[in-house]
């Protein structure tokens, strides 16, 4: 049976702390990370093609081919409706019946996970993984530094570090 851990975050943007979430799941055969395509409690957030991409030259400098980015949201998304956990889990789990999913989270996740959409159901259906960052590098500390005109290197990768100042996102 193949094991796949779920890592959805708004990845606004990637972040080396994402990496150091990334590099404790070596024991799953696939990383499917799920950008949002909406925030759950609304949280402003850089477009969701533009994440999509800093987040695919993300998995291009980690080179590592367990990574995969999944869009999954993107074909649950209703208008006026926010994306669920609970959503995403369920059709992903229709697209490999077989698999085992592990729904991974951060840190800032594990302790509104109470307010998750039918978390008991989640809890009941998956494995639900908490995984600290092994670097306290978040995105908003990239875009507070970048609307700050101030360096990012060592925060996130080189090809994410270069889309961002080239194209001038936060």
């Amino acid at each position: 049976m193949q094991k796949i851990a779920v890592f959805g975050s708004a990845f606004n943007p990637p972040t080396l702390g994402h990496k150091s979430v990334i590099d404790s799941l070596g024991h799953f055969d696939r990383i499917l990370l799920v950008p949002s395509i909406s925030h759950a409690w609304g949280k402003n957030m850089l477009d969701y093609q533009e994440r999509c991409q800093l987040l695919q030259a993300f998995i291009q400098d980690i080179q590592w081919g367990k990574l995969e980015i999944s869009n999954i949201e993107s074909s649950l998304m209703q208008p006026k409706e926010g994306v669920t956990t609970y959503a995403v889990l369920d059709a992903l789990q229709a697209q490999n019946p077989d698999a085992e999913l592990t729904f991974v989270m951060g840190p800032d996740n594990l302790f509104s996970f109470g307010k998750f959409y039918r978390a008991q159901e989640i809890l009941e259906r998956w494995s639900v993984m908490a995984c600290p960052q092994r670097l306290a590098i978040r995105s908003t500390d990239i875009r507070n530094k970048l609307s700050q005109h101030q360096s990012i290197t060592g925060l996130t990768t080189p090809s994410v570090e270069a889309m961002l100042l080239q194209n001038k996102f936060y």
